[in-house]
């Protein structure tokens, strides 16, 4: 029985959350785990995961050609294969999204034995987020990312959150401090999940 079935075949929705940032202090990492936690509140079976235990060299087609796809990415290309939603927190670099996230997608994107390039991404619902030390929330870099999942087929929601002045935005547990933060995070977390119910009605 797959992970993504309960004992009568009826498949529920997986949904992935991680951030761009392995920074011990990171305040898009802070950000991930609010919403992981506001997830499995409302019972979505949720897997936060830290990108640093998913190390992975630059892509180079000659490294993969040479050694095969590392193992760390084949180990994520899993962990997406058994969800069917990311949830993104991605900090704003220069008005982009970060290096980091930018190589675990093209990794993930490699074509898998018997399916083609981006597979594992097409037919993927996203919800983005960011938090920012700047007033704008990261909204800059989500505007490019949110066009570079559409192009390899993810069905990214309408809404988004940006967290501005994030640097006062957590408490000492993590927490949203702000009542406007925590209604745009539920609004995301609502769009999210009605999306994924219609998805998995037609699947059922």
């Amino acid at each position: 029985m797959s992970q993504n079935q309960s004992s009568n075949g009826r498949k529920y929705p997986q949904v992935l959350v991680f951030a761009g940032s392995t920074r011990n202090d990171s305040m898009n990492r802070k950000l991930a785990k609010v919403a992981a936690r506001r997830l499995e509140a409302a019972g979505v079976s949720t897997t936060f995961v830290e990108l640093r235990d998913y190390p992975m060299p630059l892509y180079d087609g000659d490294l993969e050609a040479e050694g095969g796809t590392p193992a760390e990415v084949t180990a994520f290309q899993e962990l997406m294969r058994a969800h069917d939603a990311l949830l993104i927190a991605s900090p704003e670099f220069n008005g982009s999204f970060s290096a980091l996230l930018k190589n675990l997608i093209d990794w993930v994107s490699r074509p898998v034995a018997g399916e083609g390039p981006t597979a594992l991404f097409r037919g993927k619902i996203a919800a983005l987020s960011s938090a920012s030390p700047g007033r704008g929330g990261g909204r800059r870099g989500l505007r490019h990312l949110r066009e570079l999942l559409e192009m390899i087929g993810v069905t990214v929601i309408a809404s988004q959150l940006t967290v501005g002045d994030a640097s006062n935005a957590f408490d000492e547990n993590g927490e949203l401090i702000r009542e406007g933060d925590q209604q745009a995070l539920q609004k995301i977390l609502d769009e999210l999940k009605t999306t994924l119910a219609t998805k998995m009605s037609i699947i059922a």
